[in-house]
């Protein structure tokens, strides 16, 4: 057993040791690729601003040329229509007492919109463009005519919104890394107790075998009147039938087992009376408390439902006080939602808040011996087999309750 729980606690180390292994290289390789992308994206920006800004230069000192010159008229009309007009970010020019007189490229506004409104609107966005790219004034005979002011073109807006979107990206990609290496685990991990209860099933058979050929033979001699032989042989044959069954439900994982209607009241009652059997061993003053409603027949599958209960009921006797420590089991049926409830509970220690999160988790176990699969196995019977719920309802001092969720059978929903 001390071995088992050493392979156990190293098998936790190494998946917890890679996981973090992986878990540090997405996260240092989210840091540097957003770092780059972030880095890159306003280097591109800083150039296209750069190349902005000295076309601007060039227009006003087109424009100021062409208003300076004897024709000043014609070529100042031939700037603005043929050159300026085509800039591709937006322009607004105000005269000497900062009123707008002309302006392009402003998203959603025409330049022959000479409204009072969309004057006071071009009014704001001039003030905006001062203050963030600053004033380019036009003289005529020493004295400012005209004041040049431009806004970022929609390629640079755009690049602006581009770092976080590539961190968006990045981040979705990182956490799709993270879902399909848990799922990777799982599935790897599925596949290892398949296998192990597949093998232990296998395993199984033979011994089981042969002790029902050596039953046998204990029969016919008990034949002759011996009682001791005669209870012996009893006993013997209660112990092959619970083998029997241990072999068929490790037989019974990795594939869909067949479900059948049943009552699930007798399945807990048998449940409850083999570990009352048992109890002298556990303690003797634990107790097993049984409290049945009427419900409907349900569909289950009595191997792997059974083993599923045993493991909550065994769970529960090793939580409690050897003195006063008590289980209990309860069935209620709720027709409306066509579902029945079973509540296991115990008055032991309880489970930590930071363990609760964690009890379902493959590995995870607060016990010193155990490989931290029963409740996984049991969730998995549960939520796969049964198409049920299995939840923590409460868990503190002195009360801990395990809830399942079953569906009523087709016939009774």
């Amino acid at each position: 057993m001390a071995n088992k729980t050493k392979i156990s606690h190293r098998i936790d180390r190494l998946y917890i040791g890679q996981s973090t292994i992986i878990k540090s290289f997405l996260l240092v390789g989210i840091v540097g690729i957003s770092a780059f992308f972030i880095w890159y994206t306003f280097d591109l920006i800083e150039q296209l601003k750069h190349d902005t800004r000295s076309q601007v230069e060039k227009y006003v000192r087109m424009w100021q040329m062409a208003a300076n010159s004897p024709s000043s008229g014609a070529e100042l009309q031939f700037v603005f229509d043929e050159i300026i007009v085509k800039a591709t970010f937006p322009i607004i020019v105000l005269d000497s007492r900062d009123n707008p007189v002309h302006w392009r490229n402003i998203p959603g506004v025409s330049p022959d919109d000479t409204t009072t409104a969309t004057r006071e609107r071009m009014r704001e966005a001039a003030a905006l463009m001062l203050e963030q790219n600053g004033a380019y004034p036009l003289y005529f005979e020493g004295t400012v005519v005209n004041t040049f002011c431009y806004g970022d073109s929609r390629v640079i807006t755009q690049l602006k919104w581009m770092p976080f979107v590539e961190i968006g990206i990045v981040l979705a990609f990182m956490g799709v890394g993270l879902i399909g290496l848990q799922s990777i685990r799982r599935s790897e991990q599925r596949h290892i107790w398949v296998g192990m209860a597949k093998e232990t099933a296998h395993q199984l058979g033979t011994p089981i075998t042969s002790l029902m050929g050596w039953l046998e033979m204990l029969r016919s001699e008990a034949e002759s009147g011996n009682p001791v032989l005669n209870e012996t042989a009893l006993n013997m044959d209660a112990d092959i039938q619970r083998l029997q069954k241990i072999a068929n439900r490790f037989g019974k994982i990795g594939s869909q087992p067949d479900l059948e209607t049943g009552d699930l009241n007798r399945l807990l009652g048998e449940t409850a009376d083999y570990y009352r059997r048992r109890l002298p061993f556990e303690g003797k003053g634990k107790k097993i408390e049984f409290a049945p409603t009427q419900i409907p027949p349900i569909e289950f599958n009595p191997d792997l439902l059974g083993w599923a209960l045993e493991n909550l009921v065994k769970n529960g006797l090793q939580a409690v006080d050897s003195k006063t420590g008590v289980v209990r089991i309860a069935t209620a049926a709720d027709p409306a939602r066509n579902q029945v409830y079973v509540r296991i509970s115990d008055n032991g220690v309880g489970i930590s808040q930071a363990a609760a999160r964690k009890v379902f988790r493959a590995g995870f176990t607060t016990k010193k011996r155990g490989w931290g699969l029963g409740l996984t196995l049991v969730k998995r019977i549960i939520e796969e087999y049964h198409a049920g719920v299995i939840v923590l309802k409460k868990s503190r001092p002195g009360e801990t309750v395990f809830e399942i969720t079953l569906p009523l059978s087709q016939e009774q929903s």
